[in-house]
């Protein structure tokens, strides 16, 4: 399970926008694949209230992974897409 803060930054005091909800299970026997299960809740700015879905593997030890964006609300609604993730 999961409940981390979207910041616009990478420093640790950097201003919270939103907020990543959502759960990662193992979902591979020969290497570190995840599914995740996300939703990233916009809490700021111009897209308060939105919210974008995210359903997919999350091979973590890979430098660059995609997951699909399978929906959204608000100004997100019915979105459509990938996100691109990486390790910092």
């Amino acid at each position: 399970m999961a409940d981390n803060p979207l910041t616009e930054g990478l420093e640790p005091g950097s201003k919270v926008v939103g907020r990543a909800r959502g759960m990662y299970a193992l979902a591979s026997q020969r290497d570190s694949g995840l599914l995740m299960v996300m939703n990233f809740a916009f809490l700021e700015g111009g897209f308060n209230g939105s919210t974008l879905s995210i359903l997919g593997r999350n091979r973590v030890l890979d430098p660059v992974r995609e997951m699909p964006i399978v929906g959204g609300s608000g100004l997100s609604r019915f979105a459509r897409g990938y996100a691109l993730s990486r390790t910092i």
